[in-house]
């Protein structure tokens, strides 16, 4: 994939090791001998170069987070302020206050310039000490903002409608002639993004998700006919509901976006739900923020102010219909619900993000200094890569239910595949 870049490279790196422009990660590392041939897409892979596009002693960077909360936000930002200051020697680093509004001088307040006392201690916490927001920019003000205060490198932290802003902020900076580097990050809980194996943040979810359904297989389990509800993050995909259900192993129903499912009907899941009460006299149920919309087909659909289509709340609903229908069939539970979204969402990173936001940044860092731009920093295969901006508009990345993932969620609950 083509990379785009603001012109040679001249500056020697302060760093002793460097990789090459030239070295690949193939999307597909798996052959199958009797398929066609087929046009190999390849990355390029990410890490320092031996030459920089910037003279760091004269190169000014700026920082940004936008959209929902994520744990290991304050890490990303640490991670890329000491890269740029003390590994690189930047002249200067700011934090852009409040999203993308804040590039916006006629929306928010100056910038903060970051120092080493300012982030101090921020990875400890969790949240961003920027700040975040939702909705569009006047773009054009935001670029002449950059350049007015002489910004080459922005990086912007955030889901793919801020990296599609990061790309814009790129293009209309080429027109005015501002050599700006713009490199994105992709921040989003649900782990959705295409060509991404991971992104921060996932792993922290899934296991404050585990804790969350123990407690709720406790309380389900110490009534007779307790039931409990959890509903979690994944507007389109469920990747958080299926890891902590295999972490967990007390799921009795998993339901994700990538399944679509009935309610009534002799195979619809509300008449399985109550066979696994009659049989057992418990359940727990892990749903999706994003599975069941087809359920809300008669309500109109409204947007937010990042132009995202609002979800209806699955979780409500849900206990509202296994409470009227357990009703109908005289069958009496005690219904336990949990949404414990916001307090994951808001949550510090666990190690095993905290090692992952801090080679994002390092390497997000490495792409703006060798002049790299229209970029989001991916991981696959095990190696970070340089994904152009506009290949994540192509597509998002769903739980396959012909996978070894979904495959075990089944086993383990013993739920159909489908409820028709």
């Amino acid at each position: 994939m083509k990379i785009a870049c603001l012109g040679e490279a001249r500056f020697p790196s302060p760093l002793r090791y460097s990789v090459s422009d030239r070295a690949r990660v193939a999307a597909d590392i798996v052959r199958d001998p009797a398929a066609p041939p087929s046009d190999e897409l390849l990355f390029e892979i990410a890490g320092p170069r031996e030459k920089l596009f910037f003279e760091p002693t004269r190169t000014r960077a700026g920082i940004v987070t936008c959209g929902g909360l994520c744990p290991g936000l304050n890490n990303v930002i640490r991670t890329l302020f000491l890269e740029l200051h003390r590994t690189y020697g930047v002249k200067e680093v700011l934090g852009f206050r409040g999203g993308y509004q804040g590039l916006d001088p006629a929306r928010s307040p100056e910038p903060v310039v970051l120092t080493p006392e300012f982030v101090d201690n921020i990875h400890k916490h969790g949240g961003t000490i920027l700040g975040t927001s939702r909705g569009p920019v006047d773009m054009a003000a935001a670029v002449e903002n950059l350049i007015r205060r002489e910004v080459d490198i922005l990086f912007t932290i955030g889901g793919d409608g801020t990296q599609r802003g990061g790309n814009e902020l790129f293009q209309q900076s080429l027109v005015r002639g501002h050599p700006l580097s713009v490199v994105g990050i992709p921040k989003t809980i649900d782990n959705d993004v295409a060509f991404v194996a991971r992104t921060f943040g996932y792993l922290t979810a899934v296991e404050a998700a585990v804790n969350v359904l123990d407690c709720a297989h406790t309380e389900a389990r110490s009534v007779h006919n307790g039931l409990a509800v959890v509903k979690l993050m994944g507007r389109h995909a469920g990747f958080i509901a299926a890891g902590a259900a295999i972490a967990n192993h007390d799921v009795n129903f998993v339901l994700i976006p990538e399944v679509p499912f009935t309610l009534d009907g002799k195979n619809g899941f509300l008449p399985a739900l109550k066979a696994r009460i009659q049989r057992r006299a418990h359940a727990v149920v892990a749903v999706a923020e994003g599975a069941g919309q087809q359920l809300f087909r008669h309500l109109p659909s409204n947007r937010d102010p990042s132009g995202n289509i609002k979800l209806q709340d699955i979780g409500l609903f849900l206990r509202e219909q296994i409470e009227t229908y357990f009703k109908e069939v005289k069958v009496p539970i005690v219904m336990r619900y949990f949404d414990p979204s916001y307090m994951i969402r808001s949550s510090p990173p666990n190690a095993a993000d905290a090692v992952l936001c801090d080679l994002y940044a390092r390497n997000a860092v490495h792409a703006a200094m060798a002049g790299k731009t229209g970029l989001v920093i991916g991981l696959l295969h095990d190696s970070f890569i340089h994904i152009p901006i506009e290949m994540l508009a192509l597509e998002k990345k769903h739980i396959d239910t012909e996978s070894v993932l979904w495959n075990a969620v089944l086993a383990l609950t013993g739920q159909p595949a489908r409820f028709e």
